[in-house]
């Protein structure tokens, strides 16, 4: 299979999900450039990452994110409920070990942690697009997807929490 296509060439895509084709400024495919984004984001913190534990928790989001854009462009797959579950089994695990929190975080810190900040920003703006196209798609699985993503911005930030205090670092918390 040969990578280029030309179709882009006029300002166009083919959802590989339903063999549409669509303008490449068009609301689902800002919404899928978005995941997408987030998700190269992800791989780059995996690249960047020595811990094995953070490692496979990003692998296993960074293929979730590929099951949801697969669904928003047409494809007949599912995301499993359980996922949600996932994540929220990390928050909860985690976050009892973490300071209470009182105000928010300025995002920074170690890079890890301040890339896990960034990746949160990232996954926050591809949920925003998912809620955009969300009713015109009639996707079977949607509020599971909104219910993933707005999951996973969590847990991207109870991971960057994490990251913070395993170096022993202090989080900058912002005073108004």
């Amino acid at each position: 299979m040969v990578v280029y296509t030309k179709r882009g060439d006029k300002g166009k895509t083919m959802l590989l999900g339903s063999q549409m084709l669509v303008a490449k400024d068009s609301p689902v495919v800002n919404a899928l450039g978005a995941i997408d984004e987030a998700n190269s984001y992800l791989g780059v913190i995996v690249a960047d990452s020595n811990d094995k534990i953070l490692k496979r928790i990003l692998l296993k989001i960074q293929n979730n994110l590929f099951t949801i854009n697969s669904i928003l462009a047409g494809a007949k797959l599912k995301l499993a409920e359980s996922n949600v579950k996932d994540l929220e089994n990390i928050i909860d695990k985690i976050e009892p070990k973490l300071p209470i929190l009182k105000n928010f975080v300025i995002p920074g810190g170690p890079k890890i942690s301040a890339k896990l900040m960034y990746a949160r920003s990232l996954i926050r703006r591809a949920e925003r697009e998912v809620v955009g196209i969300s009713k015109k798609l009639k996707v079977k699985n949607n509020i599971g997807i909104l219910a993933y993503l707005n999951r996973l911005s969590d847990t991207l930030f109870i991971l960057a929490r994490q990251e913070t205090y395993k170096k022993g670092k202090k989080e900058t918390i912002w005073h108004s």
